[in-house]
């Protein structure tokens, strides 16, 4: 394979998984430039996450394009410092990775800082040495590197952004954040992970071996309906991003809100019970949650 093959098969491997997000990343509506520099920042985001979950594309290709050598290419750790040091070329060099490469054009032409991606790369740093969060304080701390860079992100490829923007994207973001970790309790407990603050799991008495559970018992059931009331009144703190801006844009923020609301009701559905795995919303469901909120209701 040539390095022209190995680098498309590169961005396939992480922007194809676009269609299975939870969320639409570029869709069709948007102007071609959206579209464009949407996907070069959700190919960075992807592989950041896809690196520090242990996800990437088996071979080691990732790994030596980011020059960590064969046998650290297993070191979550190793791979998030050479992927940093490769970001860095972004904003002042040539970098060396294929989606780096394709994010660089997006960067000068929209004016995007560093501070935003490394968030990104610390969240899945922290991933790789902290697995419990004590407080619900200590979760959202996360989820400001986690989760609040992207809809940052956003706005800033947008040109949209004011400080009252930010604001409410940052409810958004940390309220779909705290969603997808109720959606995925499961599969995080697989990962040695645990995303429900342990001072809400001792006031529900819910021990860790509740999660490995088939289904959810009354306790854990209670703990995922606390914390999905709170994940719905961040994202309707946040709903009124939607009604600030116009045209596509307003279509394409609606939909990430009626995603997350539209996830909460499914939660809701199934009895908050989470374990067999993560509740989905219908696509007649993610409709009338969008419509809802583009009329600035509910």
């Amino acid at each position: 394979m040539t390095g022209t093959d190995t680098a498309t098969a590169l961005e396939r491997a992480t922007l194809d998984k676009a269609a299975r997000e939870n969320f639409p990343v570029a869709p069709f509506f948007l102007p071609r430039a959206w579209r464009t520099d949407l996907m070069a920042v959700y190919g960075f985001a992807r592989l950041v996450d896809d690196i520090g979950d242990g996800d990437l594309a088996p071979g080691g290709a990732d790994a030596r394009v980011l020059g960590v050598p064969p046998e650290r290419a297993d070191d979550r750790l190793a791979l998030l410092d050479a992927f940093e040091a490769d970001l860095r070329r972004v904003f002042d060099g040539t970098p060396h990775h294929p989606l780096l490469r394709r994010l660089q054009p997006t960067v000068r032409r929209r004016g995007l800082t560093p501070e935003p991606f490394l968030g990104l790369i610390a969240a899945n740093r922290q991933d790789q040495l902290v697995t419990r969060y004590e407080t619900y304080d200590d979760l959202r701390a996360y989820c400001e590197l986690s989760a609040n860079p992207v809809g940052r992100l956003v706005l800033a490829v947008t040109g949209t952004e004011t400080p009252e923007r930010i604001r409410r994207s940052d409810a958004v973001c940390t309220g779909l954040q705290i969603v997808e970790h109720l959606q995925d309790v499961a599969e995080d407990l697989g990962r040695d992970r645990i995303y429900l603050p342990a001072q809400d799991m001792k006031r529900f008495h819910v021990q860790e071996s509740d999660l490995a559970a088939p289904s959810a018992g009354a306790s854990v059931r209670a703990l995922v309906a606390f914390e999905a009331r709170r994940a719905r009144d961040l994202l309707n703190e946040g709903a009124p991003l939607v009604g600030s801006v116009h045209g596509r844009l307003r279509l394409l923020l609606a939909g990430f809100v009626a995603g997350g609301k539209a996830a909460v009701r499914a939660i809701a559905a199934a009895d908050f019970d989470v374990l067999p795995g993560p509740p989905k919303p219908g696509k007649l469901q993610l409709l009338r949650e969008a419509g809802t909120t583009l009329r600035g209701e509910g």
